[in-house]
């Protein structure tokens, strides 16, 4: 069964739910990414990992891509694809640009 390409988000139109051990990431993409799942792996295997897509996300006049992880515990993740490594600390909100695996 194929998945429904999803609306852009706007303004407002995610929620966060971060504090306490809880932050989150927003995974800046280029537009060739968009519908893209990408993976994030914590370093502690004791956790799930856990995906999000790439959507368009329109700010005003412009749009952009990314993807949203809106509950991460608090520790280190790598990005699929990329490995990129990324610290999420609780009760704040990591911005990235995924940058691919060369």
């Amino acid at each position: 069964m194929a998945e429904a390409e999803l609306a852009p988000s706007t303004v407002a139109s995610v929620v966060l739910d971060i504090g306490g051990d809880v932050g989150a990431l927003v995974l800046h993409a280029a537009a060739e990414r968009f519908g893209d799942e990408i993976d994030l792996n914590p370093d502690d295997p004791a956790r799930p990992h856990t995906h999000s897509a790439v959507r368009e996300r329109r700010v005003g006049s412009q749009r952009r891509y990314a993807a949203v992880y809106p509950e991460l515990l608090k520790g280190s993740y790598t990005l699929a694809g990329s490995g990129q490594r990324v610290t999420i600390e609780g009760g704040r909100i990591t911005e990235l640009t995924y940058e691919p695996a060369k």
